[in-house]
């Protein structure tokens, strides 16, 4: 629509980051945001309608005139190197390599720093959602570092998981720090019904941003029959989850003001919000 983009979702983590669906035009609002491109990791996708994928082409040619020569990896469902070759005949020619991984279902991997857990979602056609995690090293105590009388030139090693020799005995890290503490996690889902799996990899995530193509009741069976979801069942996912905090987007053009039917959403879960072109989310760590 012309005040509301395509798909995407830019994710960044101390200045690395993940580029989730590339809905048309997408090149374009990375450069709204000042964003930059080379240091995109990874590409995921959701599934492979055009209005999450469709901007391949420009996103991808504006890596190269970014100047990048390192390989892209590509992740998403089964179909990915047919996409791939389709869209990559109007830009045959690349100055770097595509490493394309399709997943079936559940799959693991790291993109960015950030471990990436892959789920199946429904909708009709192969569609994956994707769960982040940042893990949180514990805490270095000094007071126990200075009670063993290592030396602070070896704190670092220590901070970073070496161990250390000290008087003829081998100290490790372990012994200098604290118990363990929670990172930081969020899940994205969209197009897709409600599914167990949403739930279970959004259980107690900072953050969840759930498709909310439908506000009104009264649109269940478009949502049935087209497989996509209503705020008040994105609301209850979230309910269930027991996450922080839920996003809805990906909302349909019926809807030319979605927050005005927010209340469907609050009235099950009240953390929640209507995303909109351009918004930013930070995560960060709770204070000790």
């Amino acid at each position: 629509m012309p005040d509301r983009a395509l798909a995407s979702l830019y994710i960044r983590n101390e200045g690395r980051a993940i580029l989730l669906d590339c809905g048309e035009g997408t090149q374009i609002q990375i450069m709204k945001l000042g964003w930059g491109f080379r240091c995109i990791e990874a590409v995921l996708l959701t599934h492979y309608h055009a209005d999450h994928c469709s901007g391949l082409p420009g996103f991808l040619l504006a890596q190269a005139k970014a100047g990048r020569t390192e390989p892209l990896p590509v992740w998403g469902p089964s179909g990915l190197g047919r996409i791939m070759d389709g869209l990559r005949v109007i830009c045959p020619q690349l100055p770097y390599r595509l490493e394309l991984n399709e997943v079936s279902g559940e799959d693991t991997f790291e993109a960015a720093g950030l471990q990436v857990q892959t789920f199946p979602l429904q909708h009709g056609i192969p569609c994956l959602g994707y769960a982040f995690r940042r893990q949180r090293a514990p805490a270095f105590l000094p007071e126990l570092a200075r009670s063993l009388e290592i030396p602070v030139s070896e704190w670092k090693l220590l901070q970073h998981g070496q161990s250390v020799r000290l008087h003829g005995r081998t100290i490790e890290p372990s012994e200098v720090m604290g118990p363990p503490r929670a990172g930081l996690s969020f899940l994205y889902a969209t197009d897709t019904r409600p599914t167990e799996n949403i739930v279970r990899y959004g259980h107690g995530t900072d953050l969840m941003i759930l498709e909310g193509m439908y506000g009104q009741a009264e649109k269940q069976e478009h949502a049935l029959k087209n497989h996509h979801m209503l705020y008040s069942e994105a609301a209850g996912l979230a309910a269930q989850a027991g996450t922080r905090a839920l996003v809805l987007t990906h909302f349909s053009t019926s809807m030319e003001d979605p927050a005005e039917f927010l209340e469907s959403a609050t009235g099950v879960f009240p953390e929640t919000i209507c995303a909109t072109d351009g918004q930013v989310f930070s995560l960060r760590y709770p204070a000790r």
